[in-house]
């Protein structure tokens, strides 16, 4: 699924701690996640979203982490167990054509795809995988960076996701990102 993929070993730079500044997690995700909440990330890199994410969702939720690289999943795993999170993270290695997330289908209350949409060349099937694995009634959160993205662009992934069936709920303000928030 990847078409221009942020280096594994950038990974480093986008997990650092100064990065909560001006992106906080839980600023980002509070409204969204709610205790025992099962939530899938999309490209979770080295997990700068995905460990707060997992404290979010308590010791019954779960967070399902999908990216094309064994490396950046390796990492995010490491970090997980250091943090004593590890029993509330799966990692999964998606492929360049599937999520590799059946399993999950209609158990999923809230998706995260922060930053990697415009990684991804064949955003419709993306989308359509997203949706599939979504409860009725789940959310998205898409954010993406305005250094890579333009607003055309964002609004042509918008138009997708709109006849896929996914409905805009609110356009939340995200440093040096565009963001919506999408529900099924």
């Amino acid at each position: 699924m990847a078409e221009c993929v942020c280096p594994w070993w950038l990974g480093y730079l986008l997990a650092n701690p100064i990065r909560k500044l001006y992106q906080n997690p839980n600023k980002i995700l509070a409204p969204h996640i709610k205790p025992g909440m099962t939530v899938l990330e999309i490209g979770p890199g080295m997990g700068f979203f995905s460990l707060p994410m997992a404290r979010m969702v308590g010791p019954d939720g779960k967070i399902v982490c999908l990216d094309i690289q064994e490396k950046m999943l390796s990492s995010l795993t490491r970090r997980a167990r250091r943090a004593r999170l590890e029993n509330r993270i799966l990692t999964r290695l998606a492929s360049t054509d599937s999520l590799n997330i059946d399993e999950f289908a209609g158990n999923i209350d809230f998706v995260l795809a922060f930053a990697v949409v415009h990684e991804i060349p064949g955003q419709e099937n993306l989308f359509m995988q997203i949706y599939q694995s979504m409860k009725k009634g789940a959310t998205l959160l898409i954010a993406e960076p305005t250094g890579h993205v333009t607003d055309e662009s964002f609004k042509k992934m918008l138009e997708i996701t709109e006849r896929l069936g996914f409905e805009k709920v609110s356009t939340p303000t995200v440093r040096g990102s565009i963001s919506t928030v999408l529900k099924k």
